[in-house]
């Protein structure tokens, strides 16, 4: 297995590091059998297609963790905290305190760093992200766990290196648990340079439709 290797390589233990199999466009089908191969985490993009498929699996629901990677907005955040049991994707703390307000539990959340600063990406600038942590760490019903990230699309996986080790040195000055970087290109690299959950949707199920 690729990740096995990549752990191997980097003198991790597999046991480390969480994959979330991204469910994107995949029909619920296709993610009961990987339940049934025995994967445990699944990542939604969107709140309206997760809604769909988590009550299409609300038989297998209590044995899965549903992760929301992508981007999301405000006026889901009900919907989303319904739905989801952690969140990596907060990139504001005024999305965090809506969050908060409106979750009857305490959430699991990951702070999202833009760290190749792209016009494109959501995301905590890296200068702003020690200080987004501490605000939101007050909230009582959101528990940042750790930073996420999606490197630049680069021509070789060893180019998104700098980005990964970058998040994991702002990691590591926080003194947060995890590391959510690493999709079906670059999850090795992302490995070697201590990503605790990668984020694989194409490397599990093939393109999307």
């Amino acid at each position: 297995m690729r990740i096995a290797r990549a752990c191997e390589k980097s003198y991790r233990s597999s046991q480390e590091v969480t994959l979330v199999a991204v469910t994107k466009g995949v029909p619920t089908a296709t993610i009961r059998d990987a339940f049934d191969f025995g994967v445990r985490d699944f990542g939604e993009n969107r709140v309206q297609e997760a809604e769909d498929k988590i009550l299409q699996l609300s038989d297998i629901r209590q044995n899965v963790t549903w992760h929301m990677v992508g981007h999301l907005q405000s006026n889901k955040a009900r919907r989303t905290l319904d739905l989801f049991d952690i969140i990596h994707s907060i990139d504001s703390v005024r999305l965090a305190d809506i969050l908060n307000v409106r979750a009857k539990r305490v959430v699991p959340v990951l702070l999202q760093v833009n760290v190749s600063g792209e016009a494109t990406k959501s995301g905590f600038a890296v200068g702003d992200v020690a200080k987004a942590v501490e605000e939101i760490k007050r909230l009582p019903n959101l528990e940042v766990v750790g930073l996420m990230t999606i490197a630049p699309l680069v021509a070789a996986p060893e180019d998104a290196r700098p980005i990964f080790r970058r998040l994991r040195e702002l990691r590591d000055q926080l003194g947060l648990k995890h590391l959510s970087m690493g999709m079906s290109d670059d999850f090795e690299v992302a490995i070697e340079e201590g990503a605790t959950i990668v984020r694989i949707g194409r490397a599990i199920f093939g393109e999307r439709r």
